[in-house]
């Protein structure tokens, strides 16, 4: 799904920047992707999907 229409930035590449740069806030997301860089619609939803993807990284580690 886009989040950010106006660079074309979509979920699985923000969770990709999390997991594999180890993105943790939108400041760094920002030097990624532009995300939040022209119009800032898309700046919650991609906050959103940082927090859920770092949860989800820590629950998993905590199982395995």
């Amino acid at each position: 799904m886009y989040v950010c229409m106006c660079y074309g930035v979509t979920d699985k590449a923000i969770t990709q920047a999390v997991e594999e740069a180890g993105v943790g806030n939108l400041r760094e997301l920002r030097q990624h992707l532009n995300v939040g860089a022209q119009c800032g619609k898309c700046i919650q939803m991609a906050q959103q999907i940082i927090d859920s993807t770092i949860i989800d990284e820590s629950l998993f580690k905590e199982v395995c």
